[in-house]
């Protein structure tokens, strides 16, 4: 049986499946430098359609890592960084397991070669 971790459920999931798309991760970056931003704004840097930026909105907002405010007939995002968050607090948790592991192995490796031979 492996130990759960916090973190590592759909909510985790959902994130990397996200960021997983460079052109998702390009409108986080877009995002996250200007602040709440439409749609058709975000198109203007981005080698796809408005249709197609609202696709990947709608991806990214399923993953918690944006929000769409609607102001009058617009819809301007901005940024949710609490998803993104718990992802890097699980990350860190699970390079620290990594970390205590290769330092055992090399504790291991470092007793094996002080130990005379047989």
């Amino acid at each position: 049986m492996t130990e759960e971790r916090p973190g590592t459920g759909a909510e985790v999931d959902n994130v990397l499946s996200a960021l997983a798309d460079p052109t998702r991760r390009k409108l986080l970056d877009l995002l996250a430098a200007r602040g709440e931003v439409t749609a058709t704004t975000l198109a203007e840097d981005l080698p796809v359609s408005r249709q197609a930026v609202v696709k990947h909105l709608t991806v990214l907002d399923a993953a918690g890592l944006v929000s769409g405010n609607r102001v009058g007939r617009e819809v301007r995002y901005t940024v949710r960084p609490a998803a993104l968050d718990a992802t890097a607090r699980w990350m860190a948790t699970l390079a620290a397991d990594w970390d205590r592991r290769l330092a055992a192995v090399k504790r291991l490796a470092e007793t094996a070669e002080r130990a005379p031979d047989r």
